[in-house]
C-alpha cells in the first residue's frame, strides 16, 4: 500500500477532465458540505476487472478476456470481490476497490416479486469496476493524493503512471468546452399528468386498505440532447452541487449525478443511513425562502413521513446490526440545497461480525425512503403502477473497499445518458394525507436542476 501527496493547482473537476476519455472512468464527487459530509472526492478509470449483470446474465472482464454465466449478482460478486480483499486501515476513506452501482431492479435478487415495467432503456442492472490506482481529493485540508494497493502492478508504479500523466496535462493547460451553444429537446414522460395523479390516489386507496403506510411514485422523463454526459454534468455540478454526485462510465452509457442522499456508508464495522423525505423549494426572494424552511420545518405531515421512514431503517440496520446498537443520532434535521430544502435523519448500528460488506448491502437494499413502507408490499405497488423500470434511479451508486469500507448514495437527482438520450426520474413519498396535485408539483421542484442543466 502506498499513499503519495500530489503536488497540483487542478481542481477536483479539473483533473477529472484529465481522465474523463479513460475507459470506465469514474468521479465520485463531494460537490458541497466539506465540513462535514463532503471532505473526499475520488477518481479512477481503467479498472483491472468489471462485473456486470442483466437479470440473471453475469459478464465478467479481465485481461482483455469476457465470461458470462448465470447466477445471482450479489452472490458472485461476493465471490469475486472476496478474492481481493486486503486487511488495511487508512485515515483516507477509499483508496481502492470497487466503484459503480446497483440498480433498484436488482431488488428481484433479493425478493420474490413481480417484473410488468417494460424495460425500454435496457442498461446493465448492476456494474462494479475494480479499481487500483486513485486520485483521492481532500477538500476540507486542500490537499490530493494518488493511492495504490499494489494489485494492478507495484504500487510504486501505479502511482509514478498518474502522476507522471497529471503533471504533463497540467504542463499543457486544462480546457474545459463550452455547453451554452446546444439544445436539448423534450420527448415526454412515462406518464401524463392526469395519470400520475390517479395513480396517487391508487396509492391512496391501498394506504386505506391497510396494504402499506407509505410508498414512493415516481415519474421519468425523457429528452435528446446535443450535450454530452460529460458537458451536462459540468453544468448540473454547477448548477446543483451535492455531497454524494457522481459521474460514471459504465461503457454502455455515463450517469450523471448530483444525489443528495447517502444510502450507507460502512466504516470501521459502523454502518451509517440518512434517509430523505420532505421537500420544498427554494423562494424566489430571500422573504419566500425562509417562509418554504419554516413551512418545512413545522410541517407535521413531512416529520410523520420521514418518521415512518426511519423506524423501516432501524428495522433494516437491526437485521445486520449487534443487538442494542441500532440509534437515531439526528431527527428532523433541515438540508439546504441549491433548489430545494429537505428533511434528514440519520441511524447508525454496529455490524455483526458474521456479516460483511456485501451481505449488509443485499440485506438493507433498496432504500426505504426510495420504496416505502412496508417495503416489500410497497415495491410490488410500484411495480403495479410504474409502467418503465426504474433502472439505476433509486439503487446506489459508491464504493465499496478492498477493506470492506464502504460509502453508497441514493440515486436521486439524477441523468442517465445513452447515446443521444437523457433520462431522469422523479418522486416522492405518498401517505395517506397526501394532497395528489401538490405531489405532482413536488416532483417537478426536484427536477428543476436537471431541466435546468439540459437546456440550451
Amino acid at each position: 500500500m502506498l499513499i503519495k501527496k500530489l503536488d497540483t493547482k487542478l481542481n477536483s473537476f479539473e483533473l477529472y477532465a484529465l481522465f474523463k476519455d479513460k475507459p470506465y472512468s469514474f468521479f465520485l464527487d463531494s460537490g458541497m458540505d466539506y465540513s462535514k459530509l463532503g471532505q473526499y472526492s475520488f477518481i479512477g478509470f481503467d479498472p483491472f476487472l468489471t462485473f456486470r449483470s442483466k437479470n440473471d446474465k453475469i459478464a465478467i472482464s479481465k485481461n482483455g478476456e469476457t465470461s458470462t454465466y448465470c447466477g445471482d449478482p450479489f452472490k458472485e460478486f461476493k465471490k469475486i470481490f472476496s478474492e481481493y480483499k486486503i486487511e488495511y486501515h487508512s485515515d483516507i476513506p477509499f483508496i481502492g476497490g470497487a466503484v459503480g452501482y446497483w440498480g433498484y431492479d436488482m431488488c428481484h435478487h433479493i425478493e420474490n416479486l413481480p417484473r410488468t415495467a417494460v424495460d425500454d432503456v435496457n442498461i446493465p442492472d448492476c456494474f462494479w469496476g475494480l479499481y487500483d490506482g486513485i486520485i483521492v481529493i481532500d477538500h476540507r485540508n486542500e490537499e490530493v493524493y494518488i493511492a495504490s494497493l499494489g494489485i494492478k502492478d507495484l504500487d510504486e508504479k501505479v502511482i509514478g503512471k498518474i502522476e507522471s500523466y497529471i503533471q504533463k496535462e497540467e504542463k499543457k493547460g486544462v480546457e474545459i468546452s463550452d455547453t451554452h451553444s446546444k439544445k436539448s429537446i423534450y420527448r415526454g414522460a412515462n406518464f401524463e399528468k392526469q395519470e400520475y395523479i390517479k395513480a396517487i390516489n391508487k396509492i391512496k386507496d391501498y394506504i386505506k386498505a391497510g396494504d402499506i403506510y407509505q410508498a414512493n411514485m415516481t415519474q421519468r422523463f425523457e429528452y435528446e440532447t446535443e450535450y454530452s454526459s460529460f458537458e451536462l454534468y459540468s453544468k448540473l455540478r454547477r448548477i446543483n452541487p451535492a455531497p454524494f454526485a457522481s459521474f460514471i462510465d459504465f461503457g454502455e452509457g455515463q450517469i450523471v449525478s448530483s444525489s443528495p442522499e447517502r444510502f450507507i456508508r460502512i466504516r470501521d464495522k459502523v454502518i451509517e443511513t440518512r434517509p430523505i423525505k420532505g421537500t420544498r423549494p427554494r423562494g424566489k426572494t430571500p422573504e419566500e425562502d425562509i417562509a418554504n424552511k419554516e413551512v418545512l420545518l413545522s410541517s407535521e405531515k413531512d416529520k410523520a413521513e420521514l418518521l415512518m421512514i426511519v423506524d423501516l431503517e432501524r428495522n433494516d440496520l437491526g437485521k445486520v446490526c449487534k443487538t442494542g446498537s441500532v440509534k437515531v443520532t439526528e431527527l428532523f434535521h433541515l438540508e439546504m440545497y441549491a433548489t430545494v430544502y429537505h428533511l434528514v435523519s440519520t441511524v447508525v448500528g454496529e455490524l455483526r461480525a458474521d456479516y460483511d460488506t456485501i451481505d449488509c448491502i443485499k440485506n438493507v437494499f433498496p432504500g426505504g425512503s426510495i420504496t416505502g413502507a412496508p417495503k416489500i408490499r410497497a415495491m410490488e405497488i410500484i411495480d403495479e403502477l410504474e409502467p418503465t423500470q426504474r433502472n439505476i434511479y433509486t439503487g446506489s451508486i459508491g464504493y465499496v473497499g478492498f477493506n470492506g469500507d464502504a460509502d453508497l448514495n441514493i440515486v436521486i437527482r439524477t441523468i442517465v445518458c445513452k447515446n443521444e438520450s437523457a433520462y431522469f426520474q422523479v418522486g416522492g413519498g405518498i401517505v395517506w394525507d397526501s394532497d395528489p396535485e401538490l405531489e405532482y408539483e413536488e416532483t417537478l421542484h426536484k427536477a428543476r436542476a436537471l431541466i435546468e442543466a439540459l437546456k440550451s
